[in-house]
């Protein structure tokens, strides 16, 4: 998919020296799927404590 994007030169530069992104498209897709794996994470962490887990853990240790 083209599209034309209106990014500051200085924060695509400074974006591609932090990744080592040799291609501008690179360095953007790369800032897409941070962006997406960040957000999945914090779904995950909003689950801490919410969960109950009937887990003997000296059990599962046991099983070896």
């Amino acid at each position: 998919m083209r599209t034309t994007l209106d990014i500051p030169e200085n924060l695509i530069s400074e974006a591609m020296k932090v990744t080592k992104a040799r291609t501008k498209t690179e360095v953007i897709k790369f800032a897409l799927e941070n962006i997406i794996q960040k957000n999945k994470l914090k779904k995950i962490k909003s689950y801490c404590g919410k969960l109950e887990l009937d887990i003997n853990l000296d059990l599962l240790r046991k099983r070896n």
